[in-house]
Order: structure tokens, then C-alpha cells, then sequence
């Protein structure tokens, strides 16, 4: 007879004790998700993304690229770049900055199954905004938002406006995903 696996359950106090291997670590309801360090393909679209967004928010708004989504005891997730209100304060840990506007993940081989299927759903559970995949492999983003249901995919071109902006930013994805292969 068949046994049922028993999964072990972390919280963010957990964390600290995982080895500073490059990989991710992160929990979403006490379920590790533990993804390998980025390739040059994700770093060079994540780049592109936070000179767009840092370009056009100006002093509207923080862009971090190390940053977590933290809602303890067992929720903590690190997207690639988080965008935080500039008119708010700026705590010690990141469980006490709620309310990110946006936090995007670009996704690759290893990471494109939690990204889409756990992680983005769980970032608007937990209280972001907005959330971006952008897809490595698609050449996409895909959007998904807390005021709407289900997700919105972008090939060439989107339009972005913060939640408390007037300024739409327009961003290429043919820019964004330039000299990226769909392999990488």
C-alpha cells in the first residue's frame, strides 16, 4: 500500500540557516521553492526592465533588484525587481514594507514552472499590486493584476502606469527581449 510523502513545512526564521549556495530560497505557505542563480540572459532582460522603470518613475518610486515579498511565518519570496511607493518609509526588514506596487520575474528554464504556476498568484495573495513574468523562452510578459482576474500576455508592446502615476510607460518587448534565444 502506498504511502502518502510527508513535505516539510519552513518558515522565513528557517531561511537563515540554508547555505549562501547562489540558489534561492524561498517559501510560499511553508513550501520551499529553491531555484539556481540567473543566467546572463535573465540579468540582461532584468536590466532592461529596471532601466525602463527606473527611467520613467524617477522620484515616484524605489526599484529594488534584491528585495523579498515577506509575510511571516512562512511566506517570502524574492522577486528579481520590486517597485515600492518613494513617499513611504523604507523599513529595516521587508516584512514591514507592505503594499509594493509591482514585482516582476523573469522567468528561464528552471524557474518558468513557479514562476507562472505558484509565485504569481501568491505575490497578489500577499499583497503586491501587480506582477510581471516576463518569459525567456516566449518572449513575453505576461501581467497579472489584483483588480483583475486572470493574466494578460504582451508580445511586442505594453503600457505601463504606476498605481499612483499619471505618466504611461511604453515599453518595446522587441528591445526588452533583443539577442535573447528562446533556448536560453
Amino acid at each position: 500500500m502506498p504511502m502518502a510523502a510527508l513535505l516539510s513545512r519552513y518558515t522565513v526564521d528557517d531561511l537563515d540557516s540554508f547555505p549562501d549556495d547562489g540558489n534561492r530560497y524561498e517559501l510560499v505557505d511553508g513550501a520551499l521553492l529553491v531555484t539556481p542563480a540567473p543566467m546572463p540572459a535573465h540579468e540582461l532582460v532584468l536590466l532592461r526592465i529596471r532601466d525602463a522603470l527606473v527611467s520613467h518613475l524617477e522620484r515616484t518610486a524605489l526599484v529594488f533588484t534584491r528585495g523579498a515579498v515577506e509575510v511571516r511565518p512562512r511566506n517570502h519570496l524574492e522577486p528579481d525587481l520590486l517597485v515600492y511607493p518613494a513617499d513611504r518609509p523604507v523599513a529595516r526588514r521587508w516584512s514591514d514594507m507592505p503594499g509594493f506596487w509591482l514585482a516582476v520575474e523573469v522567468s528561464g528554464r528552471h524557474s518558468r514552472q513557479y514562476d507562472r504556476d505558484v509565485k504569481q498568484q501568491a505575490y497578489l495573495r500577499l499583497g503586491v499590486t501587480e506582477v510581471w513574468r516576463a518569459d525567456l523562452q516566449d518572449h513575453c510578459i505576461e501581467v497579472s493584476r489584483t483588480d483583475r482576474s486572470g493574466v494578460m500576455v504582451h508580445r511586442v508592446r505594453m503600457d505601463w502606469q504606476a498605481p499612483e502615476g499619471a505618466a504611461v510607460l511604453p515599453l518595446d518587448l522587441r528591445d526588452v527581449f533583443a539577442g535573447i534565444h528562446s533556448d536560453d
